[in-house]
């Protein structure tokens, strides 16, 4: 199975993009003008901000809330239909971007919520707090640094507290930061993008394994720079590659114990990443205007592959790779 096999790749990709048509249906019905029906997210999505975005910095890591335009993370547009019902999730980086789209889509769906975030995003998680209740679901916040092992450690044991059990794990929050090359990436930079993609991944997976039972599922957040890195990426693009080789290895590990292991790989998406330092200035005001389909992606679209990953109801897909990238190419498994 290490041997390159084209058609395996081949169906592994139909295989993701047949899942996700299949999901889109429920979880992106809206709310038609006249109110009465409900119409495709395809309607809505004509209506998503193209490029070019007005210029616009913020300091690391920044907030939501003070982007132009704000993200779409499905506060209203996401509609669930039950499929995570009495489930518990914990997603890092849950404050924010797609990991903010994954937990309210979750919380739509029915399952208990708790987010793992830096003190300075507080406001960005109370935004998420209260979708979350508003829903009717449980919410549990944990501030605190990931680089930190002893913080990230302990966070399985705290879910379970929380919220009676662990039943999906999203491995999400991540650091970037553009250099213009190697010679000014610094010691201090590469560390903390290792620490925080990398390390954070390990300790919190390996730290959540005893709390994870059969029908539990595990999501890591690569990208598609791990097909196709960007010159000005190299630490970030090296570490989403790892996440696919993480993610494939330890599907294999665990799928005896019936906990499966799959990867979503967003596009270019529209969150605090890129304007507090994960893009050129340049870049960001034409941010995703290379992708087919001419623009970003908003947060609120990733959120269904993240559903579809989490549902028992995919219980034979393990160790998969779930693109969303506006029709640029996506790494395979």
């Amino acid at each position: 199975m290490t041997e390159f096999d084209p058609t395996r790749r081949a169906l592994m990709a139909g295989a993701a993009v047949t899942g996700a048509a299949a999901a889109s249906g429920p979880a992106f019905a809206q709310a038609n003008q006249s109110g009465s029906d409900s119409a495709p997210m395809t309607r809505q999505a004509a209506d998503f901000p193209r490029p070019p975005y007005p210029r616009q910095e913020q300091p690391w890591p920044g907030l939501a809330q003070e982007m132009d335009p704000r993200p779409d993370h499905g506060e209203e547009s996401y509609q669930g239909s039950g499929r995570l019902s009495g489930k518990r999730a914990l997603i890092t980086g849950g404050d924010s971007g797609i990991g903010r789209a994954a937990a309210i889509a979750f919380a739509k769906e029915g399952a208990d919520v708790a987010i793992a975030y830096l003190p300075e995003e507080e406001p960005d998680a109370q935004d998420v707090k209260r979708v979350v209740e508003r829903e009717g679901r449980a919410f549990a916040a944990f501030p605190g640094d990931l680089r930190d092992k002893g913080y990230t450690t302990g966070l399985p044991e705290k879910v379970v507290e929380e919220l009676g059990g662990l039943d999906i794990l999203v491995n999400n929050a991540a650091y970037q930061q553009w250099v213009p090359g190697l010679e000014e990436l610094s010691d201090e930079q590469f560390d903390q993008t290792m620490k925080t993609n990398l390390y954070a991944m390990f300790w919190l997976t390996k730290a959540a394994l005893p709390h994870l039972n059969p029908g539990a599922s595990i999501i890591n957040t690569s990208s598609t720079v791990a097909a196709n890195p960007p010159e000005i990426l190299i630490d970030y693009s090296m570490t989403k590659s790892a996440i696919l080789s993480f993610t494939d290895t330890l599907a294999k590990q665990l799928a005896s114990r019936g906990i499966r292991v799959n990867s979503v790989t967003p596009g270019p998406i529209w969150t605090p990443l890129q304007v507090a330092g994960g893009q050129k200035m340049e870049n960001l005001v034409e941010f995703g205007s290379s992708t087919p389909i001419g623009r970003a992606g908003q947060p609120v679209e990733l959120a269904p592959l993240y559903v579809m990953a989490a549902d028992p109801a995919l219980s034979y897909s393990t160790g998969q790779v779930f693109g969303a990238t506006g029709g640029s190419p996506q790494p395979a498994s």
